[in-house]
């Protein structure tokens, strides 16, 4: 199996030359190992719902990118401080993958350092019962992906943070993410190391255990995945619009009167809007659930069909931008 390393930290290309790699392996390929690293951002599964896993408000505040990955599982936070791994395999035929295979090589590659890991789950690695790696893959055909993360000098606060969506506010048949205990690798391997020595042994060790030679990215493997990011994990279509159909609710208290709003979305797209509460309105309120009807339901899009649009003439006593928060579902709010 060949060892491959990507400087590049771009979410959307590291998951399209992910792809891209996949998609090249025919009959006979050693198969390869890609270590690459992400800048701050959160990886949903493919069958979630993103708008249910992700706090808008704060990785719009704290620049952190959101894309969705081809698997499935849960969503994950990544930053500089994750190693992340993926294996590319061509298994043999009317095999159906299991995850130990590629987890136990880790695990051997984690012992060697030392660290106290054990392969506990379906698809997790755990020290001392905290989870530091999870996975994920998927078979097409006789190509196999398995892909996954180590933490080993993870913001966890940023972590928090940014996966932090309310589960009351959403309702539909998407898979929802499982909250473990977490720790940093960093915790188990020997004292006075930077991070950028933890980082690089890490990366050394499972390269090691679990790949042989290295191989060199063709340009032209590199060029065809920097297509496909534009084309496909860029897109809002691919992210947002490709969420399960969900119903979700939000309910304020403002100074002039309690304010709810129920949702419809499909495919991203509001299909449906409802406004009730005990507030006093200014015009007809079914021609602002109209403006809404049709609109993108992620906040940044939301915040740009009603830039010019004077959403507090509808409701008595409003203030535009706390009102614009709440309908975007980028403000706190004071939950009833």
């Amino acid at each position: 199996m060949y060892a491959i390393r990507t400087d590049s930290t771009d979410p959307f290309f590291n998951l399209a030359l992910e792809e891209t790699l996949f998609e090249t392996l025919h009959p006979g390929h050693p198969g390869m190992l890609l270590a690459w690293r992400n800048a701050p951002s959160i990886i949903v599964g493919r069958h979630q719902n993103t708008a249910g896993e992700v706090n808008q408000e704060f990785c719009g505040r704290h620049g952190i990118r959101v894309v969705r990955r081809p698997t499935g599982g849960g969503a994950v936070y990544h930053d500089l401080g994750n190693i992340n791994f993926s294996f590319l395999c061509w298994a043999e035929k009317n095999r159906i993958g299991g995850f130990e295979e590629y987890m136990r090589p880790m695990v051997r590659a984690l012992h060697g350092l030392g660290v106290d890991a054990a392969y506990t789950s379906r698809n997790d690695i755990t020290v001392q019962g905290r989870k530091v790696a999870g996975t994920a893959q998927m078979q097409k055909g006789q190509k196999m992906l398995h892909h996954g993360c180590l933490l080993v000098d993870v913001d966890f606060s940023m972590l928090g943070g940014a996966l932090m969506a309310d589960p009351e506010k959403f309702r539909s048949k998407s898979v929802d993410s499982h909250r473990a205990r977490v720790a940093n690798l960093r915790e188990f391997l020997p004292a006075g190391l930077s991070p950028a020595e933890c980082m690089e042994l890490v990366t050394g060790a499972m390269l090691t255990h679990c790949a042989g030679e290295a191989m060199e990215l063709d340009p032209a493997i590199l060029a065809e995945a920097g297509r496909l990011a534009d084309a496909k994990y860029r897109t809002w279509e691919w992210t947002w619009g490709n969420s399960p159909r969900y119903a979700e609710k939000r309910r304020t208290r403002f100074p002039w009167g309690r304010l709810e709003m129920y949702l419809d979305v499909q495919q991203g797209i509001i299909c449906g809007c409802r406004f009730c509460g005990d507030f006093f309105a200014a015009r007809d309120i079914t021609e602002l659930e109209g403006v809404l009807t049709g609109q993108k339901a992620d906040a940044a899009s939301l915040r740009d069909a009603l830039s010019a649009v004077p959403v507090e003439s509808w409701f008595v006593g409003a203030d535009r931008e706390p009102l614009l928060d709440f309908l975007c579902g980028s403000g706190d709010g004071q939950a009833l």
